[in-house]
């Protein structure tokens, strides 16, 4: 379910003090640690798992870290296709 504004300014991290990932939609999360709450994003490229950071919250807001996510999305599929040929 994807989060709302005032989930992101309320997200904590695990009880026993972890790091844990609020999840939004399509690999787009908030990682909330005891110092940050950071915007992040897992994808596969050429068989690797890697990570995408768009910023700390509310620097960032949910609705900018939508769109930069959607952007990321956009080149992933464009590198995908470039590496089909």
């Amino acid at each position: 379910m994807p989060r709302t504004a005032l989930d992101c300014k309320n997200a904590t991290p695990k009880a026993d003090g972890k790091p844990a990932k609020h999840a939004d939609t399509d690999g787009l999360y908030l990682l909330v640690s005891n110092r940050s709450k950071l915007w992040r994003f897992d994808y596969r490229f050429v068989g690797k798992r890697l990570t995408a950071s768009f910023g700390v919250y509310p620097e960032v807001s949910l609705k900018e870290a939508r769109q930069l996510h959607d952007e990321a999305r956009r080149q992933l599929r464009v590198e995908h296709r470039l590496n089909q040929r």
